[in-house]
C-alpha cells in the first residue's frame, strides 16, 4: 500500500498494493494496523455506507459538525467519479483550498478525508457504485455542505453543468462565505 499525503494535511490518497496473475486480482483494500501506520493516526470506523449513481449525478459539498464530524475514507467499486475534499478547518493554511482525485475501479485508488473536510463527487462513468468508510454515525442535526459550484472555491467538476444532476437538497447549500462551518 502507498500513500500520498496531498497538499491539504492529513487527507491522502490511497494506492493499493494489487496482485494479479491470470486468474483476476486481490489486493487488501482496508488493513487498521498498516493504514493507522501510514497515515499516523488512529480511526476507527463505526459506519460503511453505499451508494448508486449514474453519469452526471454530483452529490456534495457535504460535511458534518462538531462532536459529530466524520472522517471517511472513500473508494469505487464500479465505474469512476472524480472525489472532492475540501478543507474548511478554519486555523487550517489550506483553509477553504480543494482537492479532485479521479477514483476508478480500475484504479483502486481510495481518499482518506479526514474530519473537518467537506466532501462531494461527481459520477463521471455510465453508473458508479461508490463506498466510503466513516469514523462517527450520521447525525442530521450536525450536517451541512457548500454548494457545489461556488465561486470561492471554483471546482472543475470536469462535467458540462447542463449534464450536472443534483438533488434540491444540495442544489439549495450555501456559499462557502456563508456556509455554517
Amino acid at each position: 500500500m502507498k500513500v500520498i499525503e496531498t497538499k491539504l494535511k492529513g487527507c491522502y490518497i490511497i494506492e493499493p498494493t494489487i496482485f494479479s496473475d491470470d486468474r483476476g486480482y486481490f489486493y487488501e483494500t482496508f488493513n487498521k494496523q498498516k493504514f493507522e501506520k501510514l497515515i499516523g493516526q488512529t480511526v476507527n470506523f463505526v459506519q460503511d455506507n453505499e451508494s448508486f449513481s449514474s453519469r452526471g449525478v454530483l452529490r456534495g459539498l457535504h460535511f458534518q459538525k462538531g462532536e459529530y464530524a466524520q472522517a471517511k475514507l472513500v473508494r469505487v467499486l464500479q465505474g469512476a467519479v472524480l472525489d472532492v475534499a475540501v478543507d474548511i478547518r478554519k486555523n487550517s493554511s489550506t483553509f477553504g483550498e480543494h482537492i479532485a482525485v479521479e477514483i476508478t475501479a480500475e484504479n483502486k485508488k481510495q481518499l482518506f478525508v479526514p474530519r473537518g473536510f467537506a466532501h462531494g463527487f461527481v459520477v463521471l462513468s455510465d453508473t458508479v457504485t461508490f463506498l466510503y468508510k466513516c469514523d462517527n454515525f450520521y447525525n442530521k442535526a450536525s450536517e451541512g455542505g457548500i454548494i457545489y459550484n461556488d465561486k470561492t472555491l471554483n471546482i472543475d467538476w470536469k462535467i458540462p453543468q447542463n449534464e450536472l444532476i443534483i438533488s434540491e437538497k444540495d442544489a439549495v447549500l450555501p456559499t462557502f462565505e456563508k456556509g455554517n462551518l
